[in-house]
């Protein structure tokens, strides 16, 4: 078995992912996490590594605000997607595209990242304890840590709400496996238990999506999406929404 290469699915997982209301929330929320804290730490131009980033949605937003960026992803047909949009920025961007797997990233080539992105990439990861503990050696000290991960339990709670209660009993696993189903979801408080095993410190949680996935079909005929944003950021640090985002987002800082 190996972790999962996009390459046959760019294009989709560009459109799936970025072009929806989903992909807005997944920013909205994002954003409102990192903002601050990337704010407190830059009086300079920082150094940050976007593990997994694809074709480096934020990697790019980032790059635009003078920082320094590392995007590293295994699907060449992302970095060319990647290349592609650097180019067509109306600012210079500092991007430099690594084509490798995150797990041969290594401090002696790369150096060192005041801050350190990896998101959706972990549910893909066979093994993603010691990849993303392999990812820490290149965070500096007081460094941040961003990890988005795919929610296991939000994923069952889907499957339940949806009426598809042979899945949840065959403990979501399918003969054919769907593009764009995370092949590993994560447990929240596994996580927890990682980051504290690794003595970082949180700084904040926040569910991805608590809302959205389990809208109604039939809406009000003044449904608004951009009220859905406001109302996903109102509750994305709340319980019981939080553990029911279906990516669940942990910023965390290095000892």
């Amino acid at each position: 078995m190996q972790d999962k290469n996009f390459d046959k699915l760019s294009q989709k997982f560009a459109k799936n992912i970025y072009g929806t209301p989903k992909g807005e929330i997944r920013a909205a929320v994002l954003w409102r996490d990192l903002a601050p804290q990337i704010a407190a730490l830059s009086d300079k131009p920082l150094r940050i590594l976007d593990a997994g980033g694809g074709f480096g949605f934020l990697s790019q937003k980032l790059a635009a605000m003078g920082h320094e960026v590392v995007l590293c992803d295994i699907s060449e047909q992302m970095l060319a997607q990647a290349k592609q949009q650097i180019e067509a920025s109306e600012v210079q961007l500092n991007i430099t595209l690594v084509h490798s797997p995150i797990q041969a990233l290594s401090s002696a080539q790369h150096g060192q990242f005041d801050i350190i992105l990896c998101h959706a990439v972990a549910e893909w990861l066979i093994d993603a304890k010691t990849t993303l503990q392999g990812l820490l050696t290149l965070l500096k000290p007081q460094g941040l840590f961003s990890l988005m991960f795919y929610n296991k339990e939000a994923m069952r709670f889907h499957s339940l709400v949806s009426g598809n209660f042979d899945y949840v009993m065959r403990d979501m696993k399918v003969k054919k496996k769907v593009g764009l189903t995370p092949t590993h979801p994560l447990y929240i408080e596994d996580v927890r238990q990682w980051f504290n095993q690794w003595q970082l410190t949180m700084i904040c949680q926040s569910g991805v999506r608590v809302i959205n996935d389990y809208l109604k079909h039939h809406l009000p005929p003044n449904f608004d999406t951009q009220q859905l944003i406001e109302m996903e950021l109102l509750y994305s640090q709340r319980e019981p929404y939080l553990s029911l985002g279906r990516y669940v987002h942990f910023l965390a800082k290095n000892p």
